[in-house]
């Protein structure tokens, strides 16, 4: 089963410095339809004007992926951590027994991220923050493991959840071959292009939710950067 999900029907908000597409249900956008996909809990497509951004505030029991797809966003928490993540690269907040933490572009430019919120398999661990840089050549023509609970992922940023957050960048004409495994299920946006998945037409923004597939083959129609998470 594929699913693909246009960018235009997603909920949307709008606050002057932040404009926000959900892919799930989240703070008043409600489908009860798309609460979840497996593990993942929140897909936002977030785009947050210069000098501007999320002001501190909690979380709990959620491992929050961002993933920077221009610009950069700087991160403040009550662990002490302070880091800058900039475009192609990702962060993973461990929220664990409670954390607080601010989210601000500092750039003066449009900052765009995906933020992915996943369920973690165990709940009541201390909280953690980290930050990698993932050479954007390193995913020319194939997916890369960025961040991952699973066994054999040791390269990419950890969570504490059995998913995993993969990307990939393809030329015009050039496919991708991603294997799921049994029982598992990927949720899957371009963040820039038009693609093919299985044959499926799917333009930036859109989402593409999969399920009972051993095998995902993806042609870029035009330059593109594809962000899927695989989970159970």
């Amino acid at each position: 089963m594929i699913e693909r999900r246009s960018y235009a029907e997603l909920g949307a908000a709008q606050h002057g410095w932040l404009n926000a597409r959900h892919h799930f249900s989240f703070a008043g956008y409600h489908d009860a339809e798309r609460m979840r996909w497996g593990r993942l809990r929140v897909w936002n497509d977030d785009s947050i004007a210069p000098q501007s951004g999320f002001e501190p505030h909690s979380h709990r029991d959620m491992e929050i992926i961002t993933y920077v797809r221009q610009g950069a966003i700087t991160h403040e928490d009550s662990l002490g951590n302070r880091g800058r993540t900039v475009a192609g690269d990702v962060q993973v907040m461990s929220a664990g027994t409670g954390i607080v933490h601010s989210e601000y572009n500092l750039e003066d430019e449009e900052t765009r991220i995906f933020q992915i919120w996943i369920h973690p398999q165990q709940t009541g661990l201390p909280p953690s923050w980290g930050t990698r840089t993932f050479p954007s050549g390193d995913r020319a023509g194939a997916f890369v493991t960025l961040a991952s609970g699973l066994p054999g992922d040791g390269e990419a940023l950890p969570i504490r959840a059995e998913a995993r957050l993969a990307a990939a960048t393809l030329a015009a004409g050039q496919s991708a071959d991603y294997e799921i495994a049994d029982g598992r299920r990927v949720y899957l946006v371009p963040a820039s292009g038009r693609i093919e998945v299985n044959g499926l037409e799917v333009g930036a923004g859109d989402g593409v939710a999969v399920r009972d597939e051993p095998r995902l083959t993806i042609r870029a129609v035009e330059k593109s950067e594809i962000v899927l998470v695989e989970s159970r």
